[in-house]
């Protein structure tokens, strides 16, 4: 990791005279996720021509023989077609005998961290995973002296988490792209920090920041009033709330009305939430917020577990078609650091309308990981824009008998209905329990870091 020390630490004592401070420099390209610079001294930006200069840098600082780094501040490093869609940054050290910087018109006395807005931030998952914990993880230590400098520029993302970024920044995000000022800072961070999906490695994170220091600032960015979610008082009438997250014209619960009056006949208020309510964060935050459960299938909707209390449960629906690991690493696995229990629900062969598309003999139902393999599209197309889940009623009353009994039921003594068996799930083949193996080793990769402040969290399988 890279290492920011005081600019007073560069101004050097010459018996009457001294020294005008020297410009510190360092970059880490070792992350799969991302390419970061840091720059302290004297730092000079120019927006419209993509370019970072530090001047006169010390001699124990990063400087490359070519003078020049070129960073794409995304943190998907690993996707290159999609690196390439992110504006390049150059920085450039301006020593003798390079070319003079060009002379500051703007002076400012707070650091900057350059982003990107581009890449998939359109999409709520990729905009908190790729987008928001980074700056939060690299911003959050200026508690708001700092300026936030947006490349790919995207009014429409920044007006969507304006709520995020002046909690970040008490100064208006400046557009990099249009900026024909010479900006210079006493500091420029290039590229933010990014560990794993929907999550942070507080071992690798520069300032030791968890996930539950992002959602306790994502509490107060929104003023959401519930930190944990406790049981409810059963004697005066009060019952659980369930949030439904209801998709449409893919991965939708294609009997949803049923869904809504099971969960509601067990005991929970269920608030249905469809694109039109999900769509605006901040109203939807205190939703979230005001709820014990959050329920939906995969997809990027169940993003919004980041505003569920503590000790709340999300209930993740998988799509058939072999999806468990992509369904669990993007939202099981990152439950655990947030104090959340995780409900996991895979669909049969019976669940899915691709019964009604395909034979059953067809390769989506005896082999969909041969559908994987012709590539990202095809199972995309297949597998999650291409179906709809009808629930087993009887199963999906199970299940939510089990949430509300294990997880919010506020009297220990009731004595809740019997719980109806799930449907087991397919036959397991020696390639399955093979494929678990390795996944379990590489969720342990994922996993590493995880936040032991927080309440330890239950994950069930049904």
């Amino acid at each position: 990791m890279y290492i920011m020390h005081d600019i007073n630490d560069y101004c050097l004592p010459d018996t009457d005279v001294v020294a005008a401070p020297r410009s510190k420099s360092s970059c880490d390209f070792r992350s799969e996720r991302m390419d970061i610079c840091a720059m302290e001294g004297d730092v000079r930006m120019h927006g419209k021509a993509a370019t970072v200069y530090v001047v006169s840098a010390s001699d124990d600082s990063y400087r490359p023989e070519s003078g020049t780094v070129m960073i794409h501040p995304y943190t998907r490093k690993w996707e290159a077609q999609t690196m390439q869609i992110i504006r390049e940054v150059t920085i450039r050290w301006s020593d003798p005998p390079a070319p003079d910087p060009p002379q500051c018109t703007v002076t400012h006395d707070v650091p900057a961290v350059v982003f990107s807005t581009g890449g998939y931030l359109t999409n709520f998952f990729h905009a908190m995973t790729d987008g928001v914990i980074p700056l939060f993880n690299t911003a959050r230590e200026y508690n708001g002296r700092v300026h936030l400098v947006a490349t790919d520029y995207d009014p429409k993302w920044i007006a969507k988490f304006q709520g995020i970024l002046s909690a970040l920044s008490v100064y208006p995000v400046i557009d990099f792209d249009a900026d024909d000022e010479v900006r210079c800072f006493p500091a420029v961070h290039v590229g933010t920090e990014s560990h794993k999906e929907l999550g942070i490695i507080p071992a690798l994170s520069r300032k030791g920041y968890t996930m539950t220091d992002f959602r306790e600032f994502l509490r107060s960015a929104y003023s959401l009033k519930r930190e944990w979610s406790t049981p409810v008082n059963r004697a005066s009438g009060e019952r659980p709330r369930l949030v439904m997250v209801l998709r449409r014209r893919s991965r939708e619960l294609a009997n949803e009305a049923e869904a809504i009056a099971t969960a509601t006949d067990i005991g929970f208020e269920v608030v249905p939430a469809g694109p039109e309510v999900v769509s605006d964060m901040a109203q939807f935050a205190e939703v979230v917020n005001s709820c014990d459960v959050i329920m939906g299938v995969h997809g990027a909707g169940l993003t919004n577990l980041v505003f569920l209390p503590r000790n709340g449960t999300v209930m993740q629906i998988v799509p058939w078609g072999d999806m468990r690991w992509a369904s669990f690493s993007a939202f099981g696995a990152p439950t655990a650091d947030m104090g959340l229990r995780y409900v996991e629900y895979e669909a049969t062969a019976e669940e899915t309308t691709l019964k009604y598309v395909y034979p059953r003999d067809h390769a989506v139902f005896t082999d969909p990981r041969s559908i994987q393999k012709q590539g990202f599209g095809v199972a995309w197309g297949t597998f999650f824009n291409g179906q709809n889940v009808t629930l087993d009623i009887n199963r999906f009353r199970g299940v939510l008998q089990q949430i509300y009994h294990d997880s919010v039921l506020a009297d220990p003594s009731f004595d809740p209905p019997p719980v109806v068996e799930a449907l087991p799930s397919p036959a397991s083949s020696d390639d399955d329990a093979n494929r678990d193996a390795e996944n379990e080793k590489r969720l342990q990769a994922i996993n590493g870091g995880v936040d032991g402040s927080l309440i330890k969290s239950g994950t069930y399988k049904v």
